[in-house]
């Protein structure tokens, strides 16, 4: 496959001073909890934040049984997550092709087998294919063929790689050693691929280990760090992506480079969806909320958003509908689709 050539974070020096941290639990949970809670949505809202939520999605699928087949049909739902005949009645067709999955993420093995299919429908400027890599879930590899899998998924067509981190070194506290793998993987991902970096934070002991290894992943050139492998007892919560916004933030301040935050793991429903973006609108800002930026890596996500859609957009048209006759002889109001395409195109511009 020709690789592309992508704009991709530096590895800065390593900084010991960008490891300094006290973190309150107690407090770190309300404030996501009270930050989370900003937002309330409802109606065209609801139908809007849900397809938002859907374009920052990385449809995964990291099962044993994945085969060709199963990926493609992913791959096909992430380009086109609903029927052209939905968008024809109910939305503006000029819609259609931008409703789509940011990224769709599987296996190095299984990364031909989406790179054709994406290919084949035209979509591979639309929708990215990451690639979990270096001995996902567990990391208990050794180094050397952790950086060759990574190149590996790059040749098959990856242009994003999910690495995980070495645990050990995080929990023993070996930040520097962690550092130096980090950045050869960073060099090995080059400018062909963004990389984004998995913590395992359910497998790092404390919030404070989260912040740092997130620090130093960062230091080392991530494009993006990622709360979990979805493997782990625990996964995304809002607490622990708080911290990790925290870190986001610090570094930064200190060396202006920008850096993405994709939690992963437990992000089940639109309600779980519009939580973090809310959190992640009123800590970093609502220009955050875009696929160069925030990712959800999720496998059920896309199913309660098709319900919440579907079952919004037929609520929306009941409720017109009986307006229209109640006030039919004043004239008709307008049209619920043509409120929600406006509501869509305003969020799409960054209006919102």
């Amino acid at each position: 496959m020709e690789a592309k050539t992508l704009i991709v974070n530096k590895t800065l020096p390593f900084d010991p001073s960008l490891l300094t941290v006290n973190i309150s639990l107690r407090q770190v949970e309300e404030i996501a909890m009270t930050l989370s809670h900003q937002c309330i949505v409802t109606g065209t809202n609801e139908i809007a934040w849900a397809l938002r939520a859907l374009m920052l999605t990385d449809l995964t699928t990291l099962a044993g049984d994945d085969t060709r087949a199963n990926v493609r049909r992913m791959c096909v739902r992430a380009c086109y997550p609903f029927e052209p005949q939905f968008f024809d009645k109910f939305f503006e067709r000029t819609l259609f092709l931008d409703v789509h999955c940011a990224a769709v993420c599987v296996y190095p093995a299984r990364v031909e087998d989406a790179y054709k299919t994406i290919e084949q429908f035209k979509q591979l400027d639309r929708v990215s294919i990451a690639a979990v890599a270096t001995g996902f879930p567990t990391g208990q590899y050794g180094l050397q063929t952790r950086l060759q899998e990574i190149s590996h998924a790059i040749l098959a067509g990856a242009t994003e790689i999910d690495i995980v981190i070495n645990r050990q070194l995080a929990l023993l506290g070996d930040w520097e050693a962690l550092y130096n793998e980090v950045r050869l993987m960073r060099s090995a991902c080059g400018d062909h691929a963004l990389l984004k970096t998995i913590l395992a934070i359910g497998e790092l002991g404390t919030m404070e280990n989260v912040y740092k290894a997130a620090m130093v992943c960062m230091m080392a050139g991530a494009d993006f760090i990622k709360t979990s492998t979805g493997k782990e007892v625990v996964n995304a919560t809002l607490p622990v992506g708080l911290v990790m916004i925290f870190a986001i933030q610090e570094f930064k301040r200190r060396t202006c480079q920008i850096v993405g935050l994709k939690p992963a793991g437990g992000v089940r429903t639109v309600r779980d969806a519009i939580s973090w973006m809310t959190l992640v609108k009123e800590t970093l800002g609502p220009r955050w909320l875009t696929p160069q930026r925030f990712r959800f890596g999720a496998t059920g996500l896309l199913d309660d958003i098709d319900k919440v859609v579907r079952e919004g957009v037929v609520k929306l048209k009941k409720e017109a509908a009986e307006k229209a006759e109640e006030n039919k002889q004043q004239g008709s109001d307008p049209d619920a689709e043509d409120a929600l395409c406006k509501e869509l195109r305003d969020r799409r511009l960054g209006r919102n």
